[in-house]
């Protein structure tokens, strides 16, 4: 069994919005992350990565996202060693200011440009890797 999670590279006025995930967080504590989470068992609708971002950016930090674009996929493990299939969509800010609605998992909301998230030593590899693609895809976009 494994977990499919989705995760949100929200873009916008030149800068990423990532959390600093909380210490309750149950994998990845206390690291720069974007927001994001699991598809929940049961969940039946059609577009359902695409409605399970939309309903953890709401539930983490309070604002609704638009534009979504595919950025990748990948697996990873998580700490406790279970499988997950991450796909992660870059979008723009189209409502609300983003806050820590849910301080069970975030600690801290923080805008960052792609030059100050990729020259910080607090970052993941995999999160810098994660932008430099979001960012990519951004541009072609348009």
């Amino acid at each position: 069994m494994f977990v499919v999670n989705v995760e949100a590279a929200i873009y916008d006025d030149n800068h990423w919005l990532f959390i600093k995930r909380s210490e309750q967080e149950e994998h990845a504590a206390r690291q720069l992350a974007f927001v994001g989470g699991r598809v929940e068992a049961g969940a039946r609708a059609n577009d359902v990565l695409e409605q399970t971002l939309h309903r953890e950016v709401m539930e983490e930090i309070g604002v609704q996202v638009k534009n979504l674009q595919y950025v990748n996929s990948t697996l990873f493990f998580a700490d406790n060693g279970t499988p997950v299939v991450d796909i992660v969509y870059v979008c723009e800010l189209a409502s609300g200011i983003p806050y820590e609605k849910s301080n069970k998992e975030v600690k801290a909301v923080l805008w960052l440009s792609t030059s100050d998230l990729l020259d910080t030593a607090k970052a993941p590899e995999f999160l810098k890797k994660n932008v430099r693609q979001a960012d990519s895809i951004r541009k072609q976009v348009g």
